[in-house]
């Protein structure tokens, strides 16, 4: 008879805290339940079905972490670290295990139990990246490099070419995807910083002789961030309502949001690239985090309506009648004056974002 294997015990791990204990086979022990990640959810149980519950609501966290396959250079990415695709949790549970689950999103990690590692040694926030990373992820240039070295990028979500690199004290996003997504988040995001609200702002930046956007990180050993998705798992174990809590905490950001994309025509509002700002003392959420995410901005742009709005649930609005509500309730908030040189030979998204401004203009409170 063949011995029985001994199961893997995972500590999660919130900065030096160990906030949970989970096994290979399900059983679970929590710590801190207040320090547990938003979009994890586990149950101290015996029950067979509850410890199954928990490991695959392990092992989709662990995935959560890691980039999804259909991000540009994926493929590329996976083959430097000696995997071919990652199509199941489990899959890309492993590759995100291999590096300990680490991210620039927020302060967990997971180490196996008795394994001597800490979070200053591992976390990406103070130890130095290998430009390799850099290459690899924007470029696409295949290359050996190993697992920890790739994690900051793994764990960027998105389906454009990206890579954090550091500069000075401070970690820069870098963002590629051709000239045209570039072009659009640029000016987009130019077109936004006339409006008063919480916004991150993306600037022009040379990288390997290409222009790519550039834009500063905003999570840190202080705060995190956690998508509006990844919140839904904590609203409904906690009977939250997910819009109420936006408009509750923040409304100034969430109906900007609305209108900024409106405006811009930001077809790309999902719920991975907006959410809430998590102070990492209390593991409480604060606000919503500043709007982010405009390279495929002028899109559904041949109509006043535009597309449907996103973040608007579970009605059904379309950009402009989210945008008007919006307007209603905050205002446009407008600092600068829009100089129509910046669209440069665009005269169509001209002429549809000065169309769009004055409809808005109409419902100013």
């Amino acid at each position: 008879m063949g011995t029985k294997k001994t199961p893997i015990c995972y500590e999660i791990m919130h900065g030096e805290k160990t906030v949970a204990e989970i096994n290979s086979n399900g059983a679970a022990v929590i710590q801190d339940e207040q320090f547990l990640p938003y979009d994890l959810y586990l149950e101290e149980e015996h029950d067979f079905d509850i410890q199954l519950n928990n490991i695959v609501n392990f092992y989709h966290w662990c995935a959560s972490r890691v980039l999804s396959l259909d991000r540009k250079y994926a493929k590329e990415i996976l083959n430097s670290i000696g995997m071919a695709q990652a199509m199941t949790d489990r899959d890309r549970s492993k590759i995100s295990l291999s590096y300990h689950c680490v991210s620039l999103t927020d302060l967990y990690w997971v180490r196996e139990r008795g394994e001597n590692v800490s979070f200053e040694k591992l976390n990406l926030y103070d130890n130095s990246l290998n430009e390799a990373v850099v290459e690899l992820s924007l470029r696409g240039k295949p290359m050996t490099v190993t697992n920890e070295e790739l994690a900051p990028d793994l764990s960027t979500k998105g389906c454009f070419p990206k890579a954090w690199i550091r500069m000075g004290k401070e970690f820069i996003l870098l963002k590629d995807g051709g000239d045209d997504a570039v072009k659009r988040e640029l000016v987009a995001s130019k077109l936004c910083q006339c409006f008063d609200f919480k916004q991150v702002a993306y600037e022009e930046y040379i990288y390997d002789g290409q222009i790519v956007s550039k834009s500063r990180m905003i999570t840190s050993k202080q705060y995190s961030i956690v998508s509006k998705m990844a919140f839904e798992i904590y609203a409904a174990n906690h009977n939250l309502d997910v819009l109420e809590e936006c408009i509750r905490l923040d409304k100034e950001t969430y109906y900007g949001m609305n209108i900024l994309d409106y405006l811009v025509g930001n077809t790309d509002r999902h719920p991975e690239n907006w959410g809430f700002w998590v102070d990492n003392q209390t593991n409480e959420y604060l606000s919503l985090y500043p709007i982010m995410d405009f390279n495929q901005s002028f899109g559904s742009y041949d109509t006043l309506d535009g597309a449907n709005c996103q973040t608007v649930y579970p009605q059904k609005m379309t950009q402009r009648e989210a945008a008007i509500e919006a307007t209603r309730q905050i205002g446009l908030h407008q600092i600068t004056e829009i100089d129509g040189l910046w669209f440069g030979n665009e005269t169509a998204w001209k002429e549809m974002f000065f169309k769009r401004l004055n409809e808005l203009k109409k419902y100013c409170r």
